[in-house]
């Protein structure tokens, strides 16, 4: 057990912490803690951090609802920051956006794109909401789940055939469609990005665990 007196608190009793969301690694929100609120964290597994203008710990969704569950805390090499790594129960910020971190001001203009798979989930989400007409993905969500689930199983067997010609570059763009549809069979079905997260991570999880009987 790590021993926090080790910690450099700054002259306030305080340190900084980065909030991080654990399956997407986005930088949720930053704050501060004195050892006391970072017990408390440690021993309810829950963020619990101190509000400098309020003066008073407050306890990260005790009154919302939206609750981080701590995964790992992790200390940076000076001794005088956090990480915390959490699985969160909703919105991080008292905005209601996912993050504290919203507003971009500076962006380079050779910057590259970056995909994101959340980006494609929120997008096919506002098409189910708004239903444009002249959107493919309007016209999967009005056919139902029959013709989703028809499409899954072309996009599968197109990717079985490209990995059997051994074409990667084939089975790159299959796989692509194939994930396409399964996001939006996802988003027909109320199933979040998270929730597949979460699955997953239990079996690196209950893997993990079966690993070490093994070594045992």
């Amino acid at each position: 057990m790590f021993d926090i007196s080790k910690l450099k608190f700054d002259e306030n009793g305080l340190i900084p912490v980065v909030v991080q969301d654990f399956y997407t690694k986005k930088v949720l929100t930053v704050a501060y803690m004195n050892e006391e609120s970072l017990k408390i964290s440690m021993e309810k597994g829950l963020t619990c951090f101190y509000s400098r203008s309020r003066q008073e710990l407050w306890l990260k969704g005790e009154t919302s609802g939206n609750y981080q569950h701590i995964v790992s805390i992790t200390v940076d090499c000076d001794y005088d920051a956090l990480t915390i790594e959490v699985i969160k129960d909703g919105p991080a910020c008292h905005l209601g956006t996912d993050s504290c971190f919203s507003t971009e001001i500076y962006k380079a203009d050779n910057a590259p794109k970056e995909f994101k798979i959340d980006e494609l989930y929120k997008l096919l989400m506002e098409r189910k909401e708004k239903m444009p007409e002249g959107s493919y993905t309007t016209y999967l969500f009005e056919k139902g789940t029959d013709k989703i689930l028809k499409k899954i199983g072309e996009e599968s067997t197109e990717v079985i055939i490209g990995a059997k010609a051994e074409s990667k570059e084939e089975t790159v763009y299959e796989i692509a469609d194939l994930t396409y549809h399964v996001m939006v069979l996802m988003c027909h079905m109320g199933i979040t990005l998270d929730d597949i997260r979460e699955e997953l991570g239990k079996r690196h999880i209950i893997d993990h665990k079966v690993k070490q009987e093994k070594m045992q």
